[in-house]
């Protein structure tokens, strides 16, 4: 959906998109391109699996946020991490490695008490920058 602002904003259709009010990706018109947080989570489901698997998932829903938008990995330039859990930095920071490590965004990891639902142990955002058309 497109604004008369110029601002695109992009839906993955999840059941909280709708209930909370907000979308999944929001494109501004310098080309930069928002991801809202993401959490292992498919079709209103948390996906299983440890920190690592989580990260993994949760760093797809928002690289298909970006697809929408027509861009990859290779475009993103910043990534947060909220984890649940010091103790799962490495295996994050591994799952971060595999998808970024050639891009080399800018990134932090932050430890939070808690996420919306405690069967979740990381959420993250990403921004992605289109470049000059």
């Amino acid at each position: 959906m497109s604004g008369a602002d110029g601002i695109r904003r992009y839906s993955s259709g999840g059941p909280w998109e709708d209930a909370v009010g907000y979308s999944r990706a929001v494109e501004l018109p310098n080309g930069l391109v928002l991801v809202s947080g993401c959490a292992s989570v498919v079709d209103g489901k948390i996906v299983a699996g440890g920190p690592y698997e989580q990260a993994v998932n949760a760093f797809r829903v928002a690289i298909d946020a970006l697809e929408q938008a027509g861009l990859d990995a290779g475009h993103v330039v910043r990534t947060r991490m909220y984890l649940t859990h010091a103790r799962d930095v490495d295996e994050v920071g591994r799952a971060h490695k595999e998808l970024f490590g050639d891009v080399r965004p800018a990134a932090s990891m932050i430890i939070v008490s808690g996420l919306v639902d405690p069967g979740l142990v990381v959420e993250v955002e990403v921004e992605a920058f289109r470049g000059e058309s």
